[in-house]
């Protein structure tokens, strides 16, 4: 029974939580006999917590089926950067290795309160730095498609756990792709919500804007269920809004073709591998053969550089920057790169950076009045060799250009635009391939809406991957 149940999508799996014909215990039997099949392969979900689940469970078993959140009690793992009471949390650090919360993330309890139980921490990299999920503490973390390959960061446990069937539903977190990056490199989907839709916290810079949690699901369907049970505000949140009127489950629910797009293969900010180009323009030539306008244009995002790069470091300054002395030789160079980039910002480079924000602000919001949606690949290469710790590690790109290869990303959070990821098409060699579907400001019920119809053309069909050692 348990090997049919990780099969079924998370919709059908609360529909049978909520009629009863399931338990949370049988979904958790289920993820964990999965885990023990498929995570030795492809180590996405290294930090577990059944007994703290079943606990959970039997909680929920008190009261009835039809009253216990959105969720009915779905198992869902958590991102090891994101804190859960009782359950030991890394970010992927030795500086971190033996924390435990004490009191877990406002998204966590936001969850838990919609029917969700935590079972696992994803892995990340070290305080999620770079695009590639790797760490001291816990290891690599493989791309189920190709076991040799990464599975991005730095959501790349989340996706990979989600690839498999080790889970229906999985957390994450975007700074620079870390939720758009995994979903193109392992096939799944998800959502980086504008600034505030779903809150969290507390948070050593509570008001920034740039990094978002959000949910990953397999398909349009799921994501919207798992984006209903992350929404709701809390007083520990710096920026938080109400929950929409509508749900997003009734907008995926409701399919509504775009009537104009705009596309650009590296939004002018970048460079395309011509391998993602082509999947992602074949992609749009069925698009058009569906009817919707497919215009070749972007905003102009010249200033999201200097708008992205200063509260980026001024971040890990925040997190790090008082504990740098003695930790420095703890953290990997990409990290210490960056709080010694955040220490060393000026005035002027404050300065110059809020003004470039707001300009690419009013730039990409004014454009999204003429079209429905904004189109552009969610990564510019494919899946790369695991052990290529960032894109031209191995051919001598310094540590100071280490996330440049995500500037597709980048570029699209300092707009703050909603953004769902989907699959969109393979390679010539089989590799998943996504596209980011860039909403209006603060419109993510629209941006579901023109999301399920996009996939239905596409017709994307989400499958479990059965992961196969190297020969």
């Amino acid at each position: 029974m348990t090997g049919d149940l990780i099969r079924l999508s998370a919709r059908q799996m609360v529909a049978g939580l909520a009629a009863g014909e399931v338990s949370p215990h049988d979904a958790l039997d289920a993820v964990r006999a999965r885990i023990e099949v498929v995570d030795r392969l492809v180590n996405a979900l290294p930090t577990r917590c059944f007994d703290r689940a079943r606990r959970h469970a039997d909680r929920l078993m008190e009261l009835p089926p039809t009253e216990r959140g959105v969720l009915a009690g779905l198992p869902v793992p958590i991102k090891d950067l994101t804190p859960v009471a009782g359950v030991r949390t890394t970010w992927g650090s030795r500086l971190r290795e033996s924390f435990v919360a004490d009191q877990s993330d406002v998204i966590v309890e936001t969850v838990e309160a919609h029917g969700g139980v935590v079972y696992a921490k994803s892995n990340t990299p070290e305080f999620g730095a770079g695009g590639n999920t790797f760490n001291d503490v816990f290891g690599p973390t493989r791309n189920p498609h190709d076991l040799r390959l990464t599975p991005g960061g730095s959501s790349g446990g989340a996706a990979a756990a989600l690839a498999t069937g080790m889970a229906w539903l999985a957390h994450g977190s975007d700074l620079a792709g870390s939720l758009r990056t995994p979903a193109s490199f392992c096939g799944v989907t998800s959502l980086r919500p504008s600034p505030g839709r779903i809150a969290s916290g507390p948070a050593v810079m509570p008001f920034q804007v740039h990094s978002q949690q959000g949910p990953m699901a397999r398909d349009i369907a799921d994501l919207a269920l798992f984006a209903d049970a992350m929404v709701g505000e809390s007083p520990r949140a710096g920026l938080g809004k109400p929950p929409p009127q509508q749900s997003f489950r009734s907008a995926a629910a409701s399919p509504r073709p775009p009537e104009r797009v705009a596309f650009s293969v590296d939004l002018g900010v970048t460079e395309t591998a011509p391998e993602v180009a082509d999947v992602c323009t074949r992609a749009m030539a069925a698009l058009e053969r569906a009817g919707i306008t497919v215009v070749a244009d972007h905003p102009d995002l010249s200033d999201a550089e200097v708008a992205f790069d200063v509260p980026r470091a001024l971040l890990f300054a925040a997190l790090l920057g008082a504990e740098f002395p003695r930790a420095r030789g703890v953290l990997k160079p990409e990290v210490v790169w960056n709080v010694e980039r955040g220490l060393a910002v000026d005035g002027d480079a404050v300065r110059a950076s809020i003004a470039a924000q707001g300009r690419v602000f009013e730039l990409a919001t004014g454009f999204m009045s003429d079209y429905d949606l904004l189109i552009c690949p969610a990564a510019t290469v494919l899946p790369f060799p695991v052990e290529e710790r960032y894109v031209g590690y191995t051919d001598g790109l310094p540590v100071s250009e280490y996330y440049r290869w995500l500037t597709i990303a980048a570029a699209v959070s300092v707009t703050t635009l909603p953004v769902i990821t989907i699959p969109c098409g393979r390679s010539d060699t089989g590799l998943p391939v996504g596209i980011q579907l860039v909403g209006r400001p603060h419109g993510e019920l629209e941006l579901f809406s023109l999301a399920s119809h996009i996939e239905n053309v596409l017709d994307i069909v989400p499958a479990i991957v059965d992961p196969v050692p190297p020969s």
